[in-house]
């Protein structure tokens, strides 16, 4: 339940509120607004005394909230929450591009790209220290080496990192390099790792999950907020459809405009693993970018035939300057 206070509500009154709230047995988070606040009583308690609010002195209105997730609603944060990774904020107006590669090989590999990226106008750095995979046969990634490899390239470009975790272990390790931590698709529904994010001081990029609804990606961001974590941005990657052959799957455009409305949580768009294919990978960054998409998040190596995962989604870093150059002036530019 929502309990709006009126323009001009004392902070003794908005004390009290959040008082009766959690005498009630619900949660009580704070919206402070430009012109007014609002009190989301989350959980389950005693609704009646909630409603009772409206005879307080300072509430303007109590509402009740029809959706599953309260916290990633508009209802309960009308304006749209920035997130700041390093001296990056997504959401603010301009378009953030992550760039990098899939998995970090070798010092060589990421240091070129780190500055080939940056150059080229990324303000964000991608690459993956833990790989899941879905062969166990297949490259897993360098672990702990990757994480000491993106945290020279960021003192050497300037550019704040990101990188995926896996399991709740490992939050702390990945916290000492990277700025922000990405929950990946296979993860998205990981409750104990939900949990454990929500509990750390990083932002987290969430991803949903190849199968995944809206609403249950929805609720994966739910559990980071309720947790106490309000630093998230949803990443639309593309979804598994009837379409397995031209594609590697469906980007889900309609989904990044949708969220857009719905939540005051920043949208960013993968078009690499929304298609699989570097060809298409320009006019699909062009879209996710008209359909309201606050950033893109892409894949670059230096020699994609030779990279040791999601090579023909990968950029080389001619083809990733002329997509920077394509999305013109609606990108944070790192170009001199």
């Amino acid at each position: 339940m929502l309990v709006n206070m009126r323009e001009g509500a004392t902070q003794q009154e908005i004390d009290y509120v959040v008082e009766r709230v959690c005498a009630a047995g619900y949660q009580a988070h704070l919206t402070c607004g430009t012109e007014k606040t609002v009190v989301a009583a989350v959980g389950s308690g005693r609704r009646n005394e909630v409603e009772a609010l409206r005879a307080a002195a300072g509430v303007e209105d109590v509402v009740a909230i029809s959706t599953p997730y309260k916290l990633v609603s508009r209802k309960v944060h009308p304006e749209d929450t920035i997130v700041t990774v390093g001296n990056v904020q997504i959401g603010g107006g301009k378009l953030v591009v992550v760039a990098g590669p899939c998995s970090v090989e070798s010092r060589e590999q990421l240091l070129s790209t780190a500055e080939a990226v940056k150059k080229a106008g990324a303000t964000i750095l991608r690459g993956g220290a833990y790989k899941p995979r879905t062969s166990p046969y297949e490259f897993q990634g360098l672990g702990e080496e990757a994480l000491e490899l993106l945290s020279e390239a960021r003192a050497l470009t300037g550019l704040p990192v990101v990188t995926e975790v896996m399991s709740p272990q490992d939050v702390e390790i990945i916290c000492e390099h990277a700025d922000m931590l990405q929950v990946g698709a296979r993860n998205m529904q990981n409750f104990s790792l939900l949990r454990a994010l929500a509990e750390s001081n990083k932002p987290v990029l969430l991803k949903r999950g190849p199968s995944a609804t809206i609403k249950e990606w929805l609720l994966a961001a739910e559990y980071l907020l309720a947790g106490g974590n309000s630093q998230v941005v949803m990443c639309e990657r593309g979804i598994r459809t009837f379409e397995n052959e031209m594609t590697r799957n469906t980007l889900d455009l309609a989904a990044v405009a949708l969220i857009k409305q719905i939540s005051h949580l920043p949208v960013v768009a993968d078009p690499s693993h929304g298609t699989g294919r570097r060809d298409i990978i320009p006019v699909m960054s062009r879209a996710a970018v008209a359909a309201g998409a606050d950033g893109l998040i892409i894949e670059v190596h230096p020699h994609p035939e030779r990279a040791l995962s999601d090579g023909p989604q990968s950029l080389d870093f001619a083809m990733f300057d002329k997509l920077m150059s394509g999305l013109g002036d609606r990108t944070m530019s790192a170009k001199a």
